[in-house]
C-alpha cells in the first residue's frame, strides 16, 4: 500500500469528487479523478487504482437508484460500448489518452453550444424545448464512443450525456439509467486492465484504503439529486458538461503540446 502522504492529499479529495459525481451529482468532478491523483503518481497507476474504487461506487449507486432507470436507453448503448471497450483494448499501445480528451471535450463543448443556441431560440419564439425520441443508430454511436473513452481515460460521461440528456428523462430516472451503463462499463473494463498488467498488490492494497470513502460520497451525491427539480437538474447538467468539456480540451491540448 502506498504510504505517501502527498499522494493521499491528492487521493482523498479526488475520491470525494468522483463518488459525488457516481451518486448523480454532475460528470465533471468525475473527471477530476485521475488528475488530481496524478499530482502525485503517474496517470497509468491512478487509473488503476481508482478503476476498484469506481466499482464500489457503482454497487452503493445501483442500490440507491434500483427502483430508475430506462431499459431502453441501455438496451441501445450498451451494445456500442461493449464494441467501443474492445476497440480501445485492442488498440491500447496506439491511441493516447491526450487526444481522445481533446477530441471528446471539443464534441461535448458543441453539444452545449448546440444546447444553447436552443435555448436562445425558444425564448424568442416563446416556446419550451421538446424531448427528443430515442434513435438505434445515434445511440450506438454514443454508446460505442462513451465505451471507448472510458477504457483509454475514464472520460465515458460527455458521450453518454450527448445521447441521454437530450431524452429529457426525469432526473432519477436519467440517473439511475447513467449508473446502471457505467457499472456495466467498469465490471467489463476489469478484465482488460487486468490483461494489461495495471493491477498489483501495491494498487489493489492503495484501492482498500481509500475505498471506505466512496459510499459515502456516493450517497451523499445522491442525496442532492434526489431533491433537484427538473428545472434546476437539466441546466445544472449541461453546465457540467461544458465544465467537463473544458477540463478535456484543456488536458489534451497541455499533454500533446507538451
Amino acid at each position: 500500500m502506498m504510504t505517501d502522504p502527498i499522494f493521499y492529499a491528492a487521493a482523498i479529495p479526488a475520491v470525494i469528487m468522483v463518488g459525488l459525481s457516481k451518486g448523480g451529482f454532475g460528470g465533471a468532478m468525475a473527471l477530476m479523478g485521475v488528475p488530481l491523483m496524478a499530482l502525485a503518481i503517474s496517470p497509468v497507476q491512478a487509473a488503476a487504482i481508482l478503476l476498484p474504487i469506481l466499482i464500489v461506487m457503482d454497487i452503493v449507486s445501483l442500490w440507491t437508484w434500483r427502483s430508475h432507470s430506462d431499459t431502453r436507453t441501455l438496451t441501445i448503448m450498451v451494445p456500442g460500448a461493449l464494441i467501443g471497450i474492445a476497440i480501445g483494448w485492442a488498440t491500447a499501445a496506439w491511441v493516447t489518452a491526450p487526444m481522445i480528451r481533446l477530441v471528446v471535450g471539443a464534441v461535448a463543448l458543441w453539444f452545449v453550444w448546440r444546447y444553447l443556441m436552443q435555448r436562445l431560440a425558444d425564448a424568442r419564439n416563446g416556446g419550451e424545448q421538446q424531448p427528443h425520441g430515442h434513435n438505434a443508430a445515434r445511440g450506438m454511436f454514443w454508446g460505442t464512443l462513451a465505451g471507448f473513452t472510458s477504457f483509454v481515460s475514464h472520460a465515458g460521461g460527455p458521450p453518454y450525456q450527448i445521447y441521454a440528456l437530450p431524452l429529457r428523462q426525469d432526473p432519477r430516472t436519467y440517473t439511475g439509467t447513467s449508473v446502471r451503463f457505467f457499472a456495466i462499463i467498469n465490471a467489463i473494463k476489469l478484465a482488460p486492465y487486468f490483461a494489461l498488467g495495471q493491477f498489483d498488490a501495491t494498487n489493489l492494497s492503495t484501492s482498500l484504503a481509500l475505498a471506505p470513502l466512496a459510499p459515502v460520497a456516493t450517497l451523499a451525491g445522491a442525496y442532492i439529486v434526489r431533491r433537484m427539480k427538473p428545472d434546476i437538474f437539466y441546466p445544472f447538467m449541461y453546465f457540467m458538461v461544458l465544465l467537463a468539456a473544458l477540463k478535456l480540451i484543456w488536458d489534451g491540448a497541455v499533454h500533446l503540446l507538451a
